[in-house]
């Protein structure tokens, strides 16, 4: 029997013959915070607003036995919204790990690479050209989502996919959707030229049950899959010949991680729009506060969630009366962020 202990962060290990158990405690302890975190901005969502309520009485309400008027406010308007934003934070954070790990760069992002603004064409192209509803716009933005991933994936191929090209050929991608993008918007009508622009900074209000449900299934069909193949991107970051010795089928193994960081990507776009830097943000700040040079689905996750709530609690209770979309408090905070990450590197280099 072999026990080692954690000092200063490191990895708590406990071994007896094949069964071992790895304990990263600072990790650990941050997810912990984090998810309290969570849950206390949660409450205070809950609780606050127009229509002011104690916990205990929307603990009442969700159970069923609320004071008059509160299952309204409760039910259809703050819980709907409240889990809107953790599972598109924390599914904008999940898919910001995986693409950041796998191109070994911090500005390997699905929102920077083109993958949510393959999914924005998509919905954009459902709401300018066939005025389609909720589930038609979702389809779109994962359609496009998958449809820019495998092209990319495609032209960045050449005896295998390197993340520095994958990274280059992305950010054109963008900047061409970004123009289509733009094309179909001036060539709308007023009505959906308006729609357009407003879904394309990214927002929560008006989210409802029909938006949930269908992200909360995609969430559990999906994390399982992040968290499983998570173990492997260290080894793929040893080089393709290292991973092929140790029997991983290197592209293969690639091919279903960008899928299912694509999918997580579109799914969260479909929902709120393309919500900016959220993706981008979320794995470098868990990062910086679990130690950990490469954070986990977990803790990304639990940083998104924490992001975008206490950006979307921003909105509604500290910039104005009028509730303002969720993504231009995103976009202000990242712009600071992506200056700040983009200068660190020129300096490191």
């Amino acid at each position: 029997m072999s026990v080692s202990t954690a000092v200063r962060g490191r990895p708590l290990r406990i071994g007896q013959g094949r069964l071992s158990i790895r304990l990263d405690i600072r990790a650990t302890v941050t997810c912990v915070v984090m998810l309290a975190t969570v849950v206390g901005l949660a409450v205070f969502s809950m609780t606050t607003g127009d229509y002011p309520l104690s916990a205990s009485e929307v603990v009442a309400t969700i159970l069923g036995a609320g004071p008059p008027g509160a299952e309204f406010i409760v039910l259809e308007l703050r819980l709907p919204r409240l889990l809107a934003a953790i599972l598109v934070g924390g599914a904008f954070g999940v898919s910001g790990a995986i693409m950041q790990r796998l191109t070994d760069n911090p500005l390997g992002s699905p929102d920077i690479i083109g993958f949510t603004m393959g999914a924005a064409t998509g919905a954009l192209s459902v709401i300018v050209l066939t005025g389609g509803g909720m589930l038609a716009v979702a389809g779109g933005a994962l359609a496009g989502g998958i449809v820019t991933s495998v092209l990319i994936y495609l032209l960045a191929f050449k005896q295998g996919v390197q993340g520095f090209r994958l990274v280059l050929i992305g950010i054109g991608m963008s900047a061409m959707l970004y123009a289509a993008n733009q094309f179909l918007i001036t060539h709308a009508s007023l009505r959906d030229a308006i729609a357009a622009a407003a879904w394309q900074v990214g927002g929560l209000n008006g989210r409802g049950w029909e938006h949930v449900e269908p992200l909360a299934w995609a969430m559990l069909a999906l994390l399982p899959f992040a968290v499983f193949f998570s173990h492997r991107l260290a080894i793929l970051q040893m080089g393709d010949d290292a991973a092929k010795a140790l029997g991983v089928r290197v592209e293969s193994t690639r091919f279903v991680l960008i899928m299912v960081s694509v999918a997580l990507a579109a799914i969260g776009t479909a929902v709120a729009g393309p919500i900016a830097f959220v993706a981008l943000a979320s794995p470098q700040i868990a990062r910086r506060v679990t130690g950990s040079p490469y954070p986990g689905p977990i803790s990304a996750g639990l940083m998104g969630a924490l992001l975008l709530l206490a950006s979307d609690l921003t909105v509604q209770h500290a910039i104005s009366d009028t509730q303002l979309p969720v993504g231009i408090a995103t976009g202000a905070i990242g712009g600071l962020y992506l200056a700040w990450l983009l200068a660190r590197e020129f300096r490191r280099r």
